[in-house]
This record gives structure tokens, sequence and C-alpha cells, in this order.
């Protein structure tokens, strides 16, 4: 664990704290009043009145498709007034817009009027379109990096718990005999009034770019957004891969409905058990990434949040086919039949690996986009998953037309879902990596990071560091929250595994000036242009993997990219690899004799202030990380 982190509160006292916890709550009671709307009238148009042009079975997918239209059409606007107006005063108005909604709404639900309420639910997609942008452009300017995580997981878990509030809300209320949906009515008019009381609390947001020229051409205005996101590659990758998980999770919550009438045989409470399972594992998984993180940006969760949900998505499948036929259940039955604890399971499991997938790259987007047209990024991500869903709800309707069962629905889902994700993962190898190095800190070693304050999180440096085994690079990866491009012995590039590893990584490739001068040269050319793009560079100067355990002497390659780019160097220790199954022994290879000292071994990755250029020597650096070895040993 981090010892600068040690003394950080959790992400729960960020609710005590007024520039996180009013925010928190308009959130959370937006969220919770769409919710409770959609499902108490996807409930109606299910089991309570008869819809010609609306069958049941597609009711829940017509209503979160036009749900989300307005995210199409109205995202690349909302972005801009995001960026160009002061954040407080556009959620007031955006709260008081939905309390205009609800009444209009009220009125449909006493008419039974689906015509009314269809309208209602556009409208209720552009207050979430307008608030979309802010939503996510507001939590940059009110925390700190290390808050990221803990902020983001804390929304996704409070924005998950509406959902499920919000649905057995709705579900439970309109399916009270008689004045059922006049109950819905009034509930939704009172927590679009709560929402706008809290709205009053949140604390001012300046505009981030208030001369911004407003472009009402949602067509060309959206194009120009993507094209903003589209600079960073790592940015623009994550708003796919979120976007995916709004496909992923909009096959589910669109389908519980029916899933829980037609495949397991239960009634309105039985759906709104799913919808409590899957909201509570959201959160679950959410709130869990600040811990498995450390309080940093950990991107290493996502492919660990991708392999869950494709395995308990194949599950939910194997679990589902076999259920035998009976009449319609209620809560209790369902509960007591031990087959269907299988399916609960699969359902909690699934969406919390969901939770684990999707908040970390919500806080990579926030963290590397630029302030100045962050909304305007977020909203290029709204427009991407309105694509998304709207696609997921046309492919599902297309394959339960063609005669496939929801049960092999989910099937397929799940199948895609491994074959994007390994897809995305190949294409950003950032994430992968990242994942390699979180799983050989958490699951082989137990990594202590003493100084991790001391690691720039914005600038070009060089971080220099002792050589004392195989997996040193993964372990530096592990410590960081930006990527690290490292310069490293040519030699490395042939061990297996590692070595596709490294040069997916892009590691630079050095030889002997005596042995390739070409290849060395090309090395500081390359060096110099990581630094040259504001990135950390890391080198191991003793120029190989000890042989003894004792630190060598430094090489002078450090002071010829200094020459050139004269940035900070932050010295760097690593204690208690030596011995290990990736280091040498006296005498020994590598990697010859697995669990040499055991499992889980404590490591220490110790990181000293950064050195002024014009400070630097080898001899110098070698004696700071001779101290750190010394000094970042536990106790």
């Amino acid at each position: 664990m981090s010892e600068a982190s040690a003394d950080r509160p959790d992400q729960f006292a960020l609710l005590r704290q007024r520039r996180f916890a009013p925010f928190f709550w308009v959130q959370f009671l937006g969220a919770g009043n769409d919710n409770l709307f959609k499902f108490a009238f996807t409930v109606m148009v299910t089991y309570q009145i008869q819809v010609s042009w609306l069958p049941a079975t597609l009711a829940g997918l017509a209503i979160g498709a036009l749900f989300i239209l307005p995210y199409l059409l109205f995202s690349a606007t909302s972005g801009q007034l995001a960026d160009k107006y002061e954040k407080r005063t556009l959620i007031r108005f955006v709260k008081s817009f939905e309390i205009a909604i609800m009444l209009l709404a009220g009125w449909g639900f006493i008419h039974r009027d689906p015509v009314v309420l269809l309208t209602c639910v556009f409208g209720m997609g552009l207050h979430s379109t307008l608030f979309g942008p802010v939503k996510f452009a507001y939590l940059p300017q009110h925390l700190r990096e290390s808050e990221l995580t803990g902020g983001n997981g804390m929304v996704e878990m409070g924005t998950f718990v509406a959902i499920l509030l919000g649905q057995v809300a709705g579900g439970l209320l309109v399916s009270i005999p008689g004045p059922g949906p006049e109950y819905v009515a009034l509930t939704c008019l009172a927590v679009a009034l709560l929402g706008r009381l809290a709205a009053q609390a949140v604390p001012l947001s300046p505009a981030t770019d208030p001369a911004l020229r407003i472009n009402w051409n949602p067509v060309t205005e959206t194009w120009r957004n993507l094209v903003l996101a589209h600079q960073s590659l790592a940015v623009f990758r994550s708003l796919l891969g979120i976007s995916w998980m709004w496909f992923f999770g909009a096959v589910f919550l669109s389908m519980f409905p029916a899933y829980a009438r037609d495949v397991l045989h239960g009634n309105e409470r039985v759906a709104s058990l799913l919808l409590v399972l899957f909201s509570v594992g959201i959160g679950i998984g959410s709130l869990l990434c600040e811990v498995l993180s450390r309080r940093h940006v950990e991107i290493g969760l996502v492919p660990l949040g991708a392999i869950g949900m494709s395995v308990f998505a194949f599950d939910l499948y194997f679990a589902s086919r076999g259920l035998p036929p009976s009449g319609e259940m209620g809560l209790a039955a369902f509960v007591a039949g031990a087959p269907h604890w299988r399916v609960m399971a699969d359902l909690t499991l699934l969406s919390l690996f969901t939770g684990i997938y999707s908040v970390p790259m919500y806080a990579l987007i926030q963290l590397r986009s630029q302030p100045s047209h962050r909304a305007r990024i977020m909203a290029a991500n709204n427009i991407l998953n309105a694509l998304f869903m709207i696609v997921s709800a046309i492919g599902v309707g297309a394959l339960l037309s063609h005669g496939l069962t929801i049960p092999e629905v989910f099937l397929c889902v799940a199948a895609l879902n491994a074959v994007v994700a390994g897809y995305i993962f190949l294409i950003v190898p950032e994430y992968l990596l990242r994942f390699i190095a979180f799983m050989l800190t958490r699951c082989v070693y137990r990594l202590r990071v003493v100084g991790d304050e001391h690691i720039p999180g914005a600038g070009a440096a060089i971080l220099v560091c002792n050589h004392v085994s195989y997996v040193d690079a993964v372990v530096l990866m592990a410590a960081s929250p930006r990527p690290i491009r490292f310069l490293m012995d040519h030699r490395i590039f042939a061990t297996p595994v590692l070595g596709w590893m490294f040069r997916l990584g892009k590691a630079i490739p050095i030889a002997p000036r005596g042995e390739d001068p070409a290849a060395y040269e090309r090395a500081f050319e390359a060096a110099g242009a990581v630094l040259a793009e504001g990135e950390l560079l890391a080198l191991f100067p003793e120029g190989g993997i000890t042989r003894d355990g004792h630190l060598g002497e430094f090489k002078g390659g450090v002071m010829k990219i200094l020459q050139r780019h004269p940035v900070p160097v932050v010295p760097l220790a690593l204690s208690h690899l030596w011995g290990s199954y990736f280091s040498r022994i006296e005498g020994g290879a590598a990697m010859v004799r697995p669990f040499r000292r055991g499992w889980l071994n404590r490591v220490t990755l110790a990181a000293g202030a950064p050195l002024a250029a014009e400070r630097v020597t080898p001899e110098g650096l070698r004696e700071h990380v001779a101290a750190l070895i010394e000094g970042g040993s536990p106790a």
C-alpha cells in the first residue's frame, strides 16, 4: 500500500464535504427518478394495459431506445453549454426542467395515456442529456487525482443504487391495485422537487471555456466533439470501451421484465428483484475500485472487469436454460427455488464486474482530457453511448424476432463481449499491461510503495531505478498512475512472454555502442522523443540485471539524455525482489524454480524527491538509490 495515501480519507468522506455531497444527491435523485418513471411505465405496458402498437416483449427495448435518443441528438450542444457556462446554474436549470416533465408525466399516469408517457420518456432523456456532460466535467474541477477513482466510484454506486431504488419503487407502486399509477405520479414529482432543492447547495463551478461560441448544428458539432476526443487515442478508445459497457448493460436492463416473466416465470416483484441484484452488484463493484486501485486511476482493473462480465454472462445462459416450466411465481416462491440462486449469483457477479470495468475508464477520461473541452469530450462519450445502446436495442430486437430466446441473447452478448474486450486490449495495450502489472503486484507479490507523491502527475521526467529482476518494469508500471516508456537492454526482448509484453508496451531497446552503434543512437533519439512529448521515461542505469543482489555502478546514458532534454530525474529503488523467481540467484539464472521464495512476498518500491537536471551525476544518482534501498525497506 502507498504510504502517501495511507492518511487520506476514504471515498465515503466525500459525502461530508460540500464540494461533493450536494452534487452527489442531485445526480442520485435524478437517476432514481429516471428509473422510477421508466420502470413503472414499462411494468404498466408489460402487465397491466394492452397496447397493440407496443408489444409487451419489446416495451422495455422501445422505452429504453426513446430515452437515449436525445443523447444522440443533443449531446453535442449540451457539451458546449457545460464548457461555456457555470455548472451550478446549468444544474439548477436542468432540475427545474425535470419538475415540468414530471407534472406532465403525472397526467399521463393518471389517464393511463402511453403517448403522453412516451413523450415524457423523451423529455427525461433530454434532461439526462443536459446533465451528463456537467456531471463528469464537475468532478475533476472539485476532486484531486487521488480522489477521482473514489469519486467516480461513489457516483457510479449512487447511480445504480438510485436505479435500484427507483425501479423497485416504480415496480411496487405501479403494481398496487387501483391507485398505483397515481402513486407513481406523486412520487416522481416529489423526487424532482427534492433534486431541485439539493441543487441549491451545489458550489460554484466556473466555466472552463467562457469564450466558446456555441455551434447549434448537432451534426457538425457531434463530428467536432469526436475529433476532439480522438486527439488522445487512449481517451477515445476508452470512450469506445465505456460505450460497449452500456451496450452490454442495456441488453440486460431492458430484458429483465420479459426475462422474469417468460424465462423465470415470475411476476413483477421478481423482475424488481433482478434489478435489485444488478444494481447492488454495480454499486459494490464501483466501490471496490478505490480499494483495488489504491486510490489511483488504475486501468488495469478494466480487463479484470471484462473477464468477469463474460464469464458470468455465459453462466447465466446455462443457469437459465435448464429451469423447469412452472406457473407464475411470486417473490417468495422464486427465492425458495434452489436453481434460481445460481441465476441470482450470476446477475450479481456479472454486474459487480461491470462496475469494476467502467469506473477506471471514466476516471482516465476525466484525468487525461483537456480541461477547456472536458465537457465536450464527455458529450462525445454520451453520443457514442447512445449509438451503442440504440444498436443494442435494434440488435436484440432482431435476434428475438428471428426466434432466439432471451437466454440465447445473453449467450450472444457474452461471446461478443469477449471478442470486443480482446480487441480493445490489443489496440490499447496500456490496459493489458496495467492488468498484468496489477495481477503481479496483487497475486504474486505484495507491493508497498513509499513516496509515490514524488512520481510526477504531469510533465516529462526520467525515472531511474536499480535493476533486480525481469519484472522490474512491470512493478514500476503498477506504481505509477501514468504510462511509462522504458529504455531496456535489447536482450530482454528475446525472453519469452516478457519480450512480447515489453514490445507491446513500446519499450525502447538499447544495445551497447560497441555492439550496434546505429541501434544505440536510435534508442537515445526515441528516448528524447518520449520526453519531448511530456511523458515519463524510465531506465535502469546499471545496464543489466544484478547477478549478486548488490547495486552496480551507474552508466552515463542518463547524462546523454539530459544534455538534450534537461528534465527532472526521480530516483527509485526496489527492495526484496532479489532471490525471487524473476531474479537471478548467485551462480544461477532467473526463472528456473517457481515459488523460490514462497508466495505473496513483500516487495517495496521507494521513490525519492525529483532532482534538477543540473544536479544529476551517475555517482550521485547511485547514492540516492542506495539510500532509498536502505530507507525504503519495511521494518
